[in-house]
């Protein structure tokens, strides 16, 4: 395994993150932060990513806990794939590597592990981001939320 690709997507992937808690506590006192994980978990292939991810969860979890006293909120999102234009450009590249059609590389790899079969969406991110801005959600700190189709239930 290279590990050559390992800084980039480790340093801003975790390092963002944390500078941008650490300016929204400073700037705004109590405040919601909601990190996106995405899927920290099996992606053969992407061990950086992982890595990386696997670092947001944690720092989620360390900020809700200094923050706590000062009404201060930190979660993360996880969610599997997501439909957007990322994703979508990655099918033909895909579709090459592993010799199989646009509907084999949708079913067969990306929502093979998601037992809905279908993507997460945009808004529906969002609209999990926007609860736990709430006050519905004072309570909510520390916690990685998966909204993955039930990929983490598999």
């Amino acid at each position: 395994m290279e590990c050559d690709h390992w800084d980039q997507p480790v340093l801003r992937l975790s390092r963002d993150p944390c500078s941008r808690a650490r300016h929204e506590e400073a700037r705004l006192g109590p405040y919601h932060h909601d990190g996106l994980g995405a899927f920290a978990g099996r992606s053969p292939f992407k061990s950086a990513y992982v890595a990386a991810k696997h670092g947001i969860v944690g720092l989620t979890k360390t900020v809700a806990l200094e923050l706590a006293r000062s009404k201060i909120t930190c979660n993360c999102i996880s969610p599997g794939y997501v439909w957007t234009p990322l994703v979508e450009k990655q099918i033909p590249n895909t579709m090459k590597a592993r010799n199989m059609d646009r509907d084999q590389v949708i079913n067969d790899v990306m929502l093979a592990a998601q037992p809905t079969k279908e993507f997460v969406t945009v808004e529906q991110v969002a609209s999990l981001a926007l609860f736990l801005c709430g006050e519905g959600a004072a309570q909510i700190t520390g916690a990685n939320l998966s909204i993955d189709g039930g990929w983490t239930a598999a």
